[in-house]
C-alpha cells in the first residue's frame, strides 16, 4: 500500500501546518491542496513546503470537493495506492490516523472511514444537518452501510475512487465527502468504521456556507434519490448476496 494523505486547505493558516507535520509523523507523504487562499496564508504554505509535504495551489476557490479531486487525481498520477483524506481545520483527532492505516492495511479494497464520536462542543446545527443527512443516505442505499458521510477523516482504496470521479458528477463543495461515498458503495466497496474524536473549537474557522452548502447537499440528495431508481436491482442483489455468506 502506498499512501498519500490530501488536505484541503482554504484559510487555516494556523491548523494546516500542524496537521501536515502530525500526519507526517506516520511516515506519510502529505500533499496540501490549496484552494485559493489568500496571500498571507500562501506565505505560510510556502514556508511549510519540505520533500515529504507537497503543496499545490488552485487559483480560485472552488470548494472542497475540488480540491480533493484534485489531490486524488495527483496520487493516481504518481503512483500511489491509497489517499487518506483529511481536514485542515484540525478537528480530526490525528492520533487515530494509525487505526485507520491498519484497518486499510487489512482490508486494501475496503473504505476506511472515521465515525465521528461527538463532545459537548459539538453545534446542535451540525448535529441535526447530520442526522438529515445520514437518513438520506440509508435511503440513497438501501441500508446502513455508510453511517456518517460527512466527516472528513478517510482512507479510499484509489482505483475505484478515480473511476467514480472520471465517470460520476461528484459536488465540489461540502456535497463531496457524501456523495462520493454513495457512488463508491454502488459499486460494490465495503466500508470499515473506526470511532473517533472531533473537537469544535470555540475560535474554530469554518468554511461551511449554511444557506449555498444545505442547498447543495439537498440537491445531492435528490440526485441520489433520483438516480438510485436505476441502482435498485443491484442494491438488492448484494443485500441478498450478503445475507446468503453471513
Amino acid at each position: 500500500m502506498k499512501l498519500l494523505a490530501v488536505i484541503p486547505h482554504y484559510n487555516h493558516v494556523h491548523t494546516v501546518g500542524k496537521v501536515a507535520q502530525a500526519i507526517q509523523a506516520f511516515g506519510i507523504d502529505c500533499l496540501i491542496v490549496d484552494d485559493g487562499s489568500d496571500d498571507s496564508a500562501i506565505t505560510a504554505l510556502q514556508q511549510l513546503s519540505q520533500p515529504d509535504i507537497e503543496v499545490i495551489y488552485r487559483a480560485q476557490n472552488g470548494g472542497k470537493g475540488s480540491a480533493v479531486k484534485d489531490g486524488i487525481k495527483y496520487a493516481a498520477l504518481h503512483g500511489y495506492t491509497h489517499v487518506l483524506q483529511v481536514d485542515a481545520d484540525a478537528q480530526h483527532c490525528l492520533a487515530d490516523t494509525q487505526k485507520l492505516v491498519a484497518a486499510a492495511m487489512t482490508q486494501p479494497q475496503a473504505v476506511i472511514c472515521g465515525q465521528p464520536v461527538y463532545g459537548t462542543d459539538t453545534p446542535k446545527a451540525r448535529l441535526y444537518g447530520r442526522k438529515i443527512t445520514n437518513f438520506w443516505l440509508a435511503v440513497n442505499t438501501l441500508s446502513l452501510d455508510i453511517k456518517d458521510g460527512m466527516c472528513g477523516f478517510r482512507i479510499y482504496p484509489l482505483a475505484p475512487t478515480v473511476d467514480v470521479i472520471n465517470s460520476e458528477y461528484i459536488g465540489n463543495y461540502m456535497d463531496f465527502d457524501a456523495e462520493i461515498l454513495v457512488h463508491l458503495h454502488r459499486r460494490g466497496c465495503v466500508f470499515v468504521w473506526i470511532d473517533t474524536p472531533v473537537t469544535y473549537a470555540s475560535d474554530g474557522v469554518s468554511h461551511f456556507r449554511v444557506w449555498q452548502d444545505n442547498i447543495l447537499i439537498s440537491r445531492m440528495h435528490a440526485r441520489l434519490f433520483f438516480s438510485m431508481l436505476w441502482h435498485v436491482p443491484g442494491l438488492l442483489w448484494r443485500r441478498w448476496q450478503r445475507k446468503i455468506h453471513d
